[in-house]
Parts: structure tokens; C-alpha cells; sequence
């Protein structure tokens, strides 16, 4: 059974809480524009290509429901209807988190698509309600299709271009957060890369960082690989270095694969804390370095990683954490319980930095790839998407 995060209907949008995961699935509706915002931002929706598909959809089951039902327009949230009431709602749906590029890129195509719809000789609130609609259905037909390609791409690269210290068929590569079905509509960029290589038979074993502070990697990447029976194995952040270093057969790392939230005109990428340092690791270890990513992911607009305005959240994700207790039974056997709580782990009055993003270079990033293709660097040494955006 496919794994789905985002289940959408014409009219219904409902989402996967992932705050939930893995212990409970649990969907939650999607009923007005507030509530993808609150979704997105309290990261019970993550990852920036379901970031997009959300936002979009949340306005697409609101029109769907505004025209099949004649709702009134405040049960939704705010007036819906036309382009400029809807353009309003998606310029607030862009605020709840600002790294991603992918919900601007989203957005924008969306707001192009309703004011042509309303230019068009004899427009209504109908025809433009229903050229959105149709808009933002394609979206999420496209992010599934984008993402396999991605896949294969990336699995086709990696076996022409990985050296590993044990010449085999099979390759054993890391991943850091959660790029799957779970981040995108569907099948995932770099978690997608993992499962092409495991279809095609030639994944040994992916090894997934638990990824402090949210704990992407353990609760949401792990619950993933799990659920599709691929080999797999959960190190802590601090143990990469070790496990870049082992020179053990199952251990043996031949790439590390990334998913990104922005990239750069030159190839600098913003990714989940963390993905930076294990970059300077695998530089240092000679393990190749890829970054899976759509197209709408890379911002020609953003001359460089410096320019990536990067989110801070707060505090208190660091210094807690969340999750099920355990209980022992009579015969030493330990469960999950079913209660969710939250415990700390510093002491009181503990201060934290806890960027949610940091910048990879260009520099440290050996292939960048999209549904179009692998983007290598020349030799320059630069990145050129030109030909990606050809279309």
C-alpha cells in the first residue's frame, strides 16, 4: 500500500499530522486557509514540495465546496471567490514558512493563472474559481510524476558515477531528514533516489540520521523505510563522521543523499540543519555528495546562499523532546504506549540556537538532481541549469 500524507478529493483536502508519527496516523482536515497555515507552520505538514501542494489545495477544496455547495464564504474562512480574494489568501499562505522556495514558486504560477483567467472576455467568479482548481489538481499530478523521474535520474547517476571500496552491485548510501512521500506529494526526491535503487536491486542499505531537534529523520524517514521493507539502519547525527570512517563492507558509504528546500542560482543549497556538516564530511571522506530537488525548488532569482533567509524557531524545540513512554510488562517485555508527551532534556532557563535550515556550498555538492536531469558542475566548477529550465 502506498504510503499518502496528503489525501485530496475535488472539495476535500485532508493531511497526515506528522507530529504524530510514527506512534499514531492520524489525518487532519484541511477546511479553511487558516488551517493549512497552521498546518504548515506548526510543521504537522513539512517538507517544501507538500508544503506547496498544500497551500495550493487548501484554496482548491474551499472553491470546490464554495461552488458545489453554495457554503457560505465566512465557513471557509474569508471571501474566496475571484481572483483577487484568492490571490490575497495565497500571499498569506506564503507566510508560514519562509525558506522553502517551492510554496513562492507555487504561488506565483497560481496568481498568473487567475488574473489570465479573469482577463479572459466574459470572466466570472466561476471560471476563475475553476481555472485555479484545475491549476492546482495539475500541481499535484505533476509533483508525484517530478519525483519518480527524480529517482530514476538520481539512481541512474549514482550507478555511473559511485566509487566504493568494495566494488559490488548493491550500494549502501546516507540520507539526512525526511525527503519522501511524507515532504512531497508522493514517492519523495531523495528518499525517492533510495527507493529506485532499491527496485532496481541495488541498494545494500540506507542509513538515516535521526535529525535533531524535530527528529525528521527517526520519527518520519525511519516509519518510511519501515513501511516499504527497505534495509535500513538509524544512526544519531554526531555518528556520521564514524560511519563515513568505517572501512566494514555494510557499512561502506558510497553517497550521501540530500534533499533541499532552496537552491541557489549557483548551487548553493539550503537543507534541514545539519546537511552542511555532513557535506564537509563527505568532502573529507571522498564519498560523492548529491542534492534531489525539483525544479521549483531552485531560485534564479537568489544569486547565492547568502542571500537564503534562513528560519529561526524556537528554543524550546531543542531542549525538549516528544514521544510515547515505555512500559514494561511481567515478562521484562517492553511496549510503546499510546500517550505522546513531552519531557525536557536541559536544564531550566537553558538557552538554544536552533536554526530549522543551514547553507551547503556549491562547492561541496557533486550533482544536483531534478526531474529534467542531473545538473553537474563544469569546469568551472559552477553550476549551469540553463538547460533544465530549457522548456
Amino acid at each position: 500500500m502506498v504510503l499518502q500524507a496528503i489525501k485530496y478529493t475535488r472539495g476535500s483536502l485532508q493531511v497526515l499530522d506528522q507530529l504524530k508519527l510514527p506512534y499514531h496516523e492520524v489525518y487532519r482536515d484541511i477546511r479553511t486557509v487558516q488551517d493549512a497555515w497552521d498546518a504548515i507552520h506548526s510543521m504537522q505538514v513539512r517538507g517544501a514540495p507538500a508544503i506547496a501542494i498544500v497551500a495550493a489545495l487548501s484554496i482548491a477544496a474551499c472553491l470546490a465546496r464554495l461552488k458545489n455547495t453554495g457554503a457560505d464564504p465566512a465557513l471557509l474562512g474569508s471571501d474566496m471567490s475571484g481572483a483577487g480574494p484568492i490571490c490575497d489568501n495565497l500571499q498569506l499562505l506564503l507566510t508560514s514558512r519562509p525558506t522553502a522556495v517551492n510554496l513562492a514558486d507555487a504561488v506565483r504560477k497560481l496568481e498568473k493563472v487567475v488574473w489570465q483567467a479573469q482577463a479572459e472576455p466574459e470572466s466570472t467568479d466561476y471560471s476563475i474559481n475553476e481555472a485555479y482548481i484545475q491549476a492546482a489538481e495539475q500541481m499535484l499530478v505533476d509533483d508525484v510524476q517530478d519525483n519518480e523521474n527524480i529517482g530514476n535520474y538520481g539512481a541512474d547517476w549514482m550507478s555511473r558515477h559511485t566509487i566504493t571500496a568494495f566494488p559490488a552491485a548493491k550500494l549502501s548510501v546516507l540520507t539526512h531528514c525526511n525527503t519522501g512521500s511524507l515532504a512531497t506529494a508522493g514517492y519523495g526526491t531523495a528518499l525517492g533516489i533510495i527507493r529506485s535503487l532499491h527496485s532496481h536491486g541495488h541498494l545494500k542499505r540506507a542509513f538515516y540520521t535521526e535529525t535533531r531537534p524535530y527528529n525528521q529523520g527517526s520519527r518520519l524517514t525511519g516509519y518510511e523505510l519501515l513501511h516499504d521493507n527497505i534495509p535500513s539502519t538509524m544512526i544519531t547525527d554526531s555518528m556520521a563522521g564514524a560511519l563515513l570512517g568505517t572501512k566494514r563492507e555494510e557499512e561502506n558509504i558510497s553517497c550521501i543523499i540530500v534533499g533541499a528546500d532552496r537552491v541557489a542560482a549557483n548551487g548553493d543549497t539550503a537543507n534541514k540543519i545539519g546537511t552542511y556538516g555532513l557535506a564537509v564530511l563527505a568532502k573529507y571522506h571522498n564519498v560523492k555528495f548529491i542534492v534531489a530537488a525539483p525544479r521549483t525548488t531552485i531560485d534564479l532569482l537568489t544569486p547565492t546562499g547568502q542571500d537564503i533567509k534562513i528560519e529561526n524557531r524556537k528554543p524550546i524545540e531543542v531542549t525538549t523532546m516528544r514521544g510515547p513512554t515505555l512500559q514494561s510488562s511481567s515478562d521484562g517485555s517492553v511496549t510503546v504506549g499510546k500517550d505522546v508527551q513531552e519531557i525536557a532534556i536541559a536544564a531550566d532557563l537553558t538557552g538554544a540556537w536552533n536554526p530549522a535550515f543551514d547553507v551547503t556550498c556549491h562547492g561541496l555538492i557533486d550533482a544536483i538532481v531534478t526531474e529534467k536531469g542531473v545538473v553537474e558542475k563544469d569546469e568551472n566548477g559552477d553550476f549551469n541549469f540553463e538547460k533544465i529550465f530549457a522548456d
